[in-house]
């Protein structure tokens, strides 16, 4: 597992979130822990390392 800090993309707090890098490539939806908005996730790891993350709005 992986503590990874990012900026939640609808209140703009600094936030964290435990990352499995188990698996290499993710795509999942977490709740903010600041203002409660669902985040998409987008995690990709190669070799345990975290080569990719994206947290988007799922809001269109």
């Amino acid at each position: 597992m992986l503590e990874h800090y990012f900026t939640c993309p609808y209140c703009w707090e600094s936030i964290s979130m435990m990352l499995d890098n188990s698996v290499s490539k993710q795509v999942y939806i977490e709740d903010c822990e600041v203002c409660c908005n669902p985040i998409q996730l987008s995690v990709q790891f190669s070799a345990f390392e975290l080569i990719d993350f994206q947290a988007d709005s799922i809001e269109q």
